[in-house]
């Protein structure tokens, strides 16, 4: 086939608008151009802006989109996220006792001696550092509320890696006026029908007012509607509710209680009987949600806990409750129809993995995306690569629930092997005697790297059999490494902004 390939992306949103801007940076769309990408989006339906966290492979498509870094934060309310700070995952509170732990972003130093998790693991547990404190310098700063980079720092470049929290709405404007600026064609309209071809493809989606619009490739961002690809083609969700159980959440979005207050540049995630409480802090305001399983809890308990969480009264706030049903569609590339987003698949929103696999698949059709021969033909590498990936993300969303010691049902489920999927139960029964390493991942299909595992499993305590010392001959170099970086993290926390300073300075700039 020769001459101009069409897309079709039905929906907007964060999907939507940054797969038009990704597509069209990618395939150099123009009017005269090979390809054009038109972005059919309908009026009705919002987008929900509670707050949204990144992964730091944002930062790298971001600037791919010709986006400046300034620009995306004072546009979209962002913030600077440096990983996530855990509270009450491994028991619930005792009194003022509990039990917190970060997730950070940054990998842990690389030494002469190798890694420093064996190291780690030979010191005394009652009297050694927490180990995202002990191998990285950023714990420490993202405690001390510092900022991962200075003001002066370049376009998406600091001392540390970091990722964003930003509100969703603002950030779809953002993408829509760089993709159209790019050569994307918006049309805002509503979908009454998608025609479907003899051949099982897709034949045309008809519009309400502009009649029906017809393409090479049409690509699903319609959320958990899934217009194309589940409502049209029937392609049915794959559930992992019998490993995730989360499935509901409440949120809401509020002011700061100070102007000018301290802002967290992590989430914070606190643990509660049946999930968990997401806690993003915006410029101008933060996002809450409580994540639970409805087999656990109901909608009312659910409601209790969010406001307790907030120290207010039902009614005080507005809230909004959000279903899912954890799982991915098997097949997310069907004939001409590929799903991105939602409608391709969602596992639940611990980690803020939603967007990874936005960018991850986006990032696979421009490169498989062919201009001659049939759309079709990379749809079984395509599914298969999100299927491990979905897979993947799965087993390390469990990690950490199962190592959990709460007592509540819900825990009690999650710390049931029955509920553990097979490659996780495999890795943890080898981590019994080694910290994990590169060579457990594929990196392919991977979102995840081995130190990650790391933070997970000994900040909740894991118990990886020590190393005998005469098994880590360099323990006097280790011993200089831990207190070199120590050293470096006090440092930092004097050297980087504070974090709101940091935004503000940033936002106020030109």
């Amino acid at each position: 086939m020769s001459g101009t390939r069409r897309i079709l992306i039905v929906g907007g949103g964060t999907a939507g608008w940054l797969a038009a801007a990704y597509l069209a940076k990618a395939l150099a769309v123009s009017p005269r151009g090979a390809t054009e990408i038109t972005l059919l989006e309908s009026p009705d339906i919002g987008i929900v802006g509670v707050g949204e966290g990144t992964f730091p492979t944002i930062r790298a498509t971001l600037k791919f989109l010709g986006i400046d870094e300034r620009e995306f934060l004072r546009e979209t309310s962002a913030t600077f996220k440096q990983g996530i700070r855990f509270a009450d995952w491994l028991h619930a509170p005792d009194g003022d006792t509990r039990h917190v732990y970060v997730h950070p972003f940054e990998a842990p130093f690389q030494t002469d001696v190798g890694s420093l998790a064996p190291y780690w693991l030979a010191q005394e547990p009652r009297t050694r550092a927490p180990f995202a404190e002990a191998v990285t310098i950023q714990s420490r700063v993202a405690d001390a509320g510092r900022g991962p980079k200075s003001a002066m720092d370049g376009n998406f470049a600091g001392p540390l890696a970091y990722a964003y929290h930003f509100d969703a709405v603002k950030l779809a404007a953002l993408l829509s006026r760089h993709a159209m600026g790019a050569g994307v064609t918006h049309i805002a309209d509503v979908v009454t029908r998608v025609d479907i071809a003899p051949d099982g493809m897709i034949a045309g989606v008809a519009t309400r007012d502009h009649g029906t619009l017809q393409a090479d490739l049409y690509i699903d961002c319609t959320g958990f509607r899934a217009e194309l690809i589940g409502r049209a083609l029937g392609e049915p969700v794959k559930s992992v509710r019998n490993h995730l159980f989360t499935d509901r959440a409440i949120t809401a979005k509020l002011p700061y209680p100070r102007a000018r207050g301290p802002l967290a540049s992590y989430t914070l995630a606190t643990a509660h009987e049946a999930g968990w409480i997401w806690d993003i802090g915006l410029a101008d305001a933060h996002g809450v949600g409580c994540v639970y399983s409805s087999a656990h809890i109901d909608e009312a308990r659910a409601s209790d806990i969010l406001h307790a969480y907030l120290g207010m009264q039902p009614g005080d706030v507005p809230t909004r409750t959000l279903s899912f049903e954890p799982g991915y569609r098997d097949r997310q590339w069907i004939g001409n129809c590929v799903a991105l987003g939602l409608a391709g698949g969602f596992l639940e929103p611990l980690e803020a993995t939603g967007i990874v696999m936005i960018e991850a698949g986006v990032a696979m059709i421009a490169e498989m995306f062919t201009h001659d021969g049939p759309v079709a033909a990379p749809a079984r590498r395509f599914n298969a690569l999100m299927r491990a990936r979905y897979d993947n993300v799965g087993t390390f969303l469990k990690l950490h629930y199962c190592l959990s010691r709460r007592r509540e049902p819900f825990w009690r489920d999650n710390a049931d092997p029955g509920t553990w999927p097979e490659p996780l139960a495999d890795l943890l029964e080898q981590w019994r005697y080694r910290p994990p390493g590169r060579f457990d991942f594929t990196l392919d299909t991977e979102t995840f790297a081995f130190f990650n595992y790391q933070y997970i499993l000994y900040g909740m305590d894991f118990g990886t059999t020590a190393p005998r010392l005469n098994h880590v001959p360099h323990g006097e170099d280790a011993d200089r490494q831990f207190a070199r970086i120590r050293g470096f993290g006090e440092r930092a926390t004097l050297e980087l902004p504070p974090h709101r300073d940091l935004i503000e300075q940033i936002r106020g700039g030109h």
